[in-house]
């Protein structure tokens, strides 16, 4: 159902002149979630191209847009703090967007060059993560549920978080392969606050997974549309947007917010301290909210959009329920009569506490005790057999 959206005429934007030679090609390093921007495939506007088209027709300058992806927020925070690499715009969550600021490890937005923030609903705008509007312009939003496969579970066992931990369809179920959701998900089970700092919530949410890991038939991120697609898992918690992209492939796949509550999420973009051509990136961060590109992107990737002229949309309204005739009360809820929660930067004695019981989790029993003794035993075997024969020989040799 992703349609190519036709750019009627100009995309009229308030520009500061660009500090560029006008015959030199400039490249654009973008750096976004994976499946998160409308790309050219199945038959969408891709809007990096769009947007290259855009800078030499109108700026008369020669851009490339070098997108490249990543799979969490600890991913991309890692690879720009470790400073092995240079990106130009980034697109994290709320939270690290918070941690990044406090790490003075974003630049302050010109604004002057982003007439198009105009659009923004004002519920997001003021946030705990940006206050004062000075790092960040949300590019979507949403929150986590969970997705099952109606074939394969039984609609009496829907509506809670411990559906993730039914025995009933062990080798069946998802998990995110990322400490700040899964450990989310435990803690919601449970009724807790997802930004506790008391180490026991974090003990017994981790405790909560070892019991749910011998049901989890893998840890995913990106992969998961593959295995929900095509029928080689039946639960996941997941995020609602990717939710309609996945049920695109397959109809069979049903959605619903766990009634003890969920993550609420924004993800805007942000050029990084990194960064080597600000201006231009806040140029991009516009272009990214014009009427017809930020169409476009927000029926490719079916996520909420935080932009009203996208919102109100009549087009987009009638396109979004033809895809899903729930998908904008998914996207939308007018009321929620559940709990949900942002995710904050946590402090750095909860965030190591967080990654330690996350490394303890995976590395815990990812092979069976048994198999390690047998193991064990083997190698001292053959170790025995090796040195009794060095022995013999050399005695020989002595005769």
């Amino acid at each position: 159902m992703k349609k190519i959206i036709f750019i009627s005429f100009l995309i009229l934007l308030t520009l500061c002149g660009c500090s560029y030679k006008s015959n030199e090609t400039v490249t654009l390093n973008v750096y976004n979630w994976g499946e998160y921007i409308s790309d050219g495939s199945e038959e969408s506007l891709n809007v990096n191209d769009e947007f290259e088209r855009y800078c030499k027709e109108e700026l008369d300058m020669d851009v490339v847009v070098n997108y490249t992806t990543y799979a969490s927020n600890e991913d991309m925070y890692n690879k720009i703090k470790s400073g092995s690499a240079s990106y130009d715009i980034i697109i994290p969550s709320d939270y690290m967007i918070e941690k990044m600021i406090l790490e003075d490890m974003l630049l302050k937005l010109d604004f002057s060059n982003i007439p198009n923030y105009e659009f923004v609903n004002s519920a997001y705008k003021d946030l705990f993560y940006d206050p004062y509007n000075e790092y960040s312009v949300p590019y979507t939003s949403g929150m986590v549920g969970i997705i099952y496969n109606e074939k394969m579970v039984d609609e009496e066992d829907t509506g809670k978080w411990d559906l993730l931990w039914n025995e009933k369809y062990k080798g069946q179920i998802l998990q995110f392969n990322n400490p700040r959701d899964a450990f989310g998900t435990a803690i919601y089970s449970a009724g807790g606050d997802v930004n506790a700092t008391d180490v026991k919530v974090w003990e017994d949410a981790s405790q909560k997974l070892k019991v749910q890991k011998p049901l989890v038939q893998s840890y995913v991120m990106d992969e998961i549309f593959n295995k929900m697609k095509n029928g080689s898992a039946a639960i996941a918690p997941y995020y609602a947007g990717d939710y309609l992209t996945m049920y695109d492939s397959n109809d069979s796949l049903r959605f619903y917010y766990p009634e003890e509550g969920t993550n609420i999420f924004v993800d805007a973009m942000c050029i990084p301290e990194c960064a080597k051509n600000k201006e231009l990136a806040e140029i991009y961060i516009n272009f990214m909210l014009s009427d017809e590109i930020a169409i476009a992107n927000a029926e490719y990737i079916a996520y909420s959009s935080p932009l009203d002229n996208v919102r109100n949309n009549e087009i987009y309204i009638e396109d979004m329920t033809e895809w899903n005739e729930n998908a904008m009360d998914i996207l939308y809820p007018e009321s929620v009569d559940f709990k949900t929660t942002y995710y904050k930067n946590l402090d750095p004695e909860t965030l190591k506490l967080q990654n330690s019981l996350w490394e303890t989790l995976k590395i815990d029993n990812s092979v069976e005790p048994w198999i390690y003794i047998t193991s064990l035993g083997i190698i001292l075997l053959l170790l025995v057999i090796f040195g009794w024969n060095f022995i013999i020989k050399k005695i020989r040799d002595n005769y």
